[in-house]
């Protein structure tokens, strides 16, 4: 008996893709079902980073399903269904609504959730569908369009995330379901320009500064992350103590000239090699080093602050003498921390499930394999080579040593329970059943590159959220909603 379809239409990772955009949360959980290696990128750079804001708010999670294939009792209009809302001129039915009810019920089970009162579920859901219609109508006021040619490139990527080799065995899948193909293709073409219409407003809304994941890190880990710089030469031209006015005129003079020269650009390094008297006499250029700006004269920090890199400074006078100085390098250092972050070197072995194999008898094909890598009969490597149904079956099941958070929840609790060494028993997940061994653990330090990087991403996500919640109210304001009778 096949798997119900609705369920895998949620890795809708595919279709987002072809817009050039980022899954929804709930869409890119499921689709990192499909197999333990497919994990979610919660930390990486943006590969996966979440370019598409829209798809990442909330209000946007209802969207990214086809409708139709929420479920099979809306496919076709029941008698009583009637009129809920009027979007401009585009009628809302009851039966929308009770079919993003009966998906978003389906989804929150999966994932241990207590849903809402009835009445407040069929309320949120009726309020996603006006703001989705109110975005699919400004879509096609700017014009926007999805061709043939990418709603069959979205079809086929939904097919193979649905483990489907053809579209025409996707259709035979759906039409099961008691879904009409047709129904299912507008929906794809809608969520394609859905996305597309979500890249072009708010793309370029999100701005993330170094600024602020300066600040951030602040806020998390409490570190001082901008530490600015500064790289001084020095020409000085010292002054005895109870010297002269005499004397300190006839130095300050020699200071004045050794200025001219700098500013008028002679090298300064031999400058100070002839009128410093530092203690090196100036044989190293005057070079002072690359130090933070506590680490220098509080007299040579106001001397030289707003100076640009190459400008010189004096002659300013300090109980030692008279300064000429040059600012050789301004720098922002924004080393961090120490983080470390647990890794751990993961093994598996994926049998699908499908009308050839249920899921009991995966269970048992598996707990025969755990068996013989116990008894020592074969070892992991070998037998996910034998008898993996995923691409892992190249590599041995190899999944490489990965961090927290990156398989889907059924495998993550099973591989943080696990000790070196140790194989799971079979578990079931959104990609059939699997077989995880833990081969080892250890910590990653990470580079402040790395630090900063997840902290951009982090940012980008949270400020992606924002923009879109703005823009869609935006849309939503624009459209006249007329509401008929409560959806029920």
């Amino acid at each position: 008996m096949n798997k119900p379809l609705h369920r895998h239409l949620l890795a809708w990772a595919a279709v987002a893709a072809l817009a050039g955009l980022a899954a929804p949360a709930q869409a890119q959980s499921a689709a990192d079902g499909k197999r333990p290696s497919q994990r979610a990128a919660k930390a990486k750079a943006p590969a996966a980073k979440p370019k598409a804001p829209a798809a990442a708010a909330p209000a946007a999670a209802a969207a990214a399903v086809p409708a139709a294939a929420a479920s099979a009792p809306a496919a076709a209009p029941s008698p009583a269904d009637y009129i809920v809302a009027v979007v401009n001129t585009e009628p809302i039915t009851n039966n929308e609504v009770r079919a993003r009810v009966a998906r978003a019920l389906r989804e929150m089970g999966e994932r241990g959730m207590v849903p809402p009162p009835a009445a407040t579920l069929r309320k949120e859901m009726l309020e996603r569908l006006i703001s989705e219609r109110a975005q699919l109508q400004y879509a096609r006021e700017l014009g926007l369009t999805v061709d043939d040619a990418t709603l069959e490139q979205a079809e086929l990527s939904i097919a193979r995330q649905n483990q489907l080799a053809t579209v025409p065995e996707l259709y035979r899948r759906i039409e099961q379901e008691g879904i009409s193909v047709k129904d299912f293709r507008a929906d794809v073409r809608n969520q394609v320009l859905l996305s597309r219409l979500r890249e072009r407003e708010i793309e370029p809304r999100i701005r993330v500064t170094d600024a602020d994941v300066d600040a951030y890190i602040r806020e998390q880990t409490g570190a001082q992350t901008a530490v600015p710089e500064v790289n001084l030469a020095m020409i000085l031209v010292e002054v005895p103590e109870n010297a002269s006015a005499d004397e300190v005129a006839r130095l300050q003079k020699r200071a004045d000239e050794a200025a001219e020269k700098a500013r008028a650009g002679e090298d300064f390094a031999k400058l100070a090699a002839e009128y410093s008297d530092a203690n090196n006499r100036g044989r190293d250029g005057g070079v002072l080093g690359l130090h933070p700006l506590d680490k220098y004269p509080e007299l040579f920090v106001k001397s030289t602050q707003g100076v640009r890199v190459g400008g010189i400074v004096g002659p300013v006078r300090s109980p030692a003498g008279f300064h000429i100085l040059k600012v050789l390098e301004r720098k922002i250092n924004r080393d961090l921390p120490e983080v470390k972050i647990p890794l751990t070197h993961v093994r598996g072995i994926t049998l699908k499930v499908g009308p050839t194999q249920s899921v009991q008898v995966a269970r048992d094909r598996l707990a025969d394999i755990k068996r013989r890598i116990e008894s020592g009969q074969a070892t992991f490597e070998q037998l996910a080579r034998q008898y993996s149904q995923d691409d892992g079956a190249a590599t041995g099941g190899d999944l490489g040593w990965v961090p927290p958070g990156q398989f889907v929840p059924q495998l993550e609790r099973v591989v943080g329970n696990l000790d070196a060494g140790q194989i799971s028993d079979p578990v079931v997940t959104p990609a059939g059943v699997q077989l995880v061994q833990v081969e080892g653990r250890r910590e990653q330090v990470l580079t402040s590159a790395q630090q900063r990087q997840l902290a951009r991403n982090v940012l980008r996500e949270k400020k992606a959220e924002e923009a879109f919640d703005t823009w869609s109210k935006e849309v939503r304001g624009r459209a006249y909603v007329e509401y008929r009778e409560p959806p029920q």
